[in-house]
């Protein structure tokens, strides 16, 4: 079953286009890689398929269903987990509240399966999102997404700037988010890490997809690498 379908993205901002006929399909269970230099159109993809913004042309379509241009919390009732670019959680709220502020029942995910997957939230369930660190805060922000109880989870800059244990125990959740079938996509600069976790890559330039295959694929052609990556 395809979860998420894009077909021939147009978006931009104002008068800049940033997207142009983007084409994307995550599977059921499928964990897949959004690549690509600054500014090439990663957020921007994000964005449209939360409806955060509205594409000028195109389908999205969330297990079927046409979601174009559809508002932000009912893409999240179809199905789709956010773990925003720079976290966004709720720096006021403690950490049970920031948790418990998006929660859908009815799913596998609930309270104590967060503070399970990650210890340190229970550790610190009282304290405000502001007080937490940026690796806290990052776990904060994929908790209070699986509390949507998600079929695919999506997360921009999954790692950015955290320290070195924090980004190995966020890729170990992941394998294990994966593990149970949860369907990913995941935007990172680790493609090490990456390449670990994800079935396919997706290389954007421009606001296109220009290449995509396995990380076998993505090994054996450092021509991608220096062209689309800079690595």
């Amino acid at each position: 079953m395809i979860l998420l379908r894009l077909q021939g993205i147009f978006a931009g901002y104002g008068g800049s286009q940033v997207l142009s006929g983007i084409d994307v399909s995550i599977a059921a269970g499928e964990a897949v890689a959004l690549l690509g230099r600054n500014g090439m159109g990663k957020t921007t993809t994000v964005r449209a398929i939360f409806g955060l913004i509205r594409p000028t042309s195109g389908r999205i379509e969330v297990a079927g269903r046409d979601m174009t241009g559809a508002p932000p919390f009912a893409v999240a009732r179809a199905g789709l987990g956010l773990v925003p670019e720079g976290r966004q959680i709720f720096p006021t709220l403690s950490v049970r509240e920031n948790l418990i502020a998006t929660a859908r029942p009815g799913g596998p995910w609930d309270l104590a399966k967060v503070v399970a997957l990650f210890p340190r939230l229970a550790e610190r369930r009282g304290h405000l999102g502001s007080q937490l660190s940026g690796g806290e805060q990052q776990m904060l922000a994929i908790g209070r997404a699986l509390m949507t109880n998600p079929r695919l989870l999506v997360l921009d800059e999954a790692t950015e700037g955290l320290a070195p244990l924090i980004r190995a125990e966020i890729w170990d959740c992941l394998a294990r988010l994966r593990a149970e079938g949860m369907a990913i996509l995941v935007i990172d600069k680790n493609i090490a890490a990456l390449s670990r976790l994800v079935d396919r890559h997706l290389v954007i330039e421009r606001g296109r997809i220009v290449w995509q295959g396995d990380s076998a694929d993505l090994a054996a052609d450092p021509k991608i690498r220096e062209r689309f990556l800079h690595v």
